[in-house]
């Protein structure tokens, strides 16, 4: 059998500030992640639209006009560089999110501990 360490209230203070200083980062690294993912998104949106209206002004080999379906697979594919950072620069977003998320998630079980060693100490 381990022997069990005792947990002070000043471990769990010392541990809620750790949590408070990764808070801020993760904050920062989200607002970041998002400033950039929404940079790529507008120049994404942006290179579609042109791409878009260029092959409404073309016909397709055959003669007739392209589909909707056709100018907007088209147009992604013309753009397929701005179409995979885009995607990449999500997946960060998401990311940073799930990190901040996780880190509120250790507040919580901080916090739980720091109202359970203090009532045991109150017991004592």
């Amino acid at each position: 059998m381990t022997e069990q360490q005792i947990i002070t209230p000043q471990m769990v203070e010392n541990h809620l500030r750790k949590l408070s200083k990764e808070i801020d980062e993760a904050h920062s690294e989200l607002q970041e992640a998002e400033s950039h993912y929404l940079s790529i998104k507008a120049h994404y949106e942006i290179a579609l639209a042109r791409t878009r209206l260029d092959l409404a002004r073309r016909s397709s080999p055959s003669g007739k006009n392209y589909t909707v379906g056709e100018r907007e697979d088209m147009a992604i594919l013309e753009n397929e560089e701005l179409h995979l950072r885009l995607a990449s620069a999500e997946a960060l977003v998401k990311g940073a999110r799930a990190n901040a998320q996780r880190i509120k998630t250790q507040v919580d079980i901080a916090r739980s501990i720091g109202t359970s060693v203090r009532t045991s100490m109150d017991l004592s």
